[in-house]
């Protein structure tokens, strides 16, 4: 054992552009996964409507833990190695979209069908339709609920740490390992989750409360 020093501090510190990095790439792919999602739910097809059912269901109904983990293992069965990095990235993007599949889904169903009805008579076909009408106002409707499932997220990748990804928790952990200051240590920690993730909550409660009073 050994002393808590400035060093120790600055490294947990330091860590926080990891967790801010994977956060920021889980949710670009999530995002992307997430409009694929949930165009597969409210399009016209019943096989896709079926597929994107189905991947929520698994994703949804399992534990993040356990994503975490196949992505680590899984493809070493076929021979192939995932750094954590690759792991906790892949991990979490399909977590995402599941989850940012079925609330923008919701979004686009939540928009009235009237909408859709008078810009199909206008002519517009499936693409520009939901470009140009039904995506923009789903999208006002979905910031509130995307933030924050965006603060899951974050607080989410500190599961990274399982699979030997350094970011915040791991960080914090190894750095107790060889001081054992739990209480300071992991202190600071929450406090970091806390600064990262508050602002985010403010930020979606005063989106929620704007819409309400516009939808009045």
């Amino acid at each position: 054992m050994r002393e808590l020093g400035s060093g120790d501090l600055f490294y947990i510190i330091g860590a926080i552009r990891w967790t801010l990095l994977l956060s920021l790439f889980a949710f670009a792919g999530g995002a992307f996964g997430g409009v694929l999602v949930a165009l597969a739910r409210t399009g016209r097809f019943r096989w896709l409507r079926l597929v994107a059912a189905g991947f929520i269901k698994i994703f949804q109904g399992t534990p993040l833990l356990m994503q975490l983990f196949l992505a680590f293992f899984a493809p070493g069965i076929f021979g192939i190695s995932v750094d954590p990095w690759a792991a906790a990235a892949l991990g979490l993007s399909l977590h995402a979209s599941a989850f940012l599949g079925e609330i923008w889904r919701g979004s686009i169903e939540v928009v009235p069908a009237g909408q859709t009805e008078a810009a199909t008579a206008l002519g517009l076909r499936y693409w520009p339709r939901m470009a140009l009408v039904i995506a923009p106002q789903a999208i006002r409707i979905a910031i509130p609920p995307t933030v924050g499932f965006l603060v899951q997220l974050i607080k989410g990748t500190s599961l990274a740490s399982i699979i030997g990804f350094v970011e915040l928790t791991r960080a914090a952990q190894i750095v107790n390992n060889a001081t054992f200051h739990p209480f300071t240590i992991f202190g600071i920690v929450a406090l970091a989750y806390f600064a990262i993730c508050w602002p985010l909550s403010v930020y979606s409660r005063r989106m929620e409360r704007r819409l309400a009073v516009a939808r009045r």
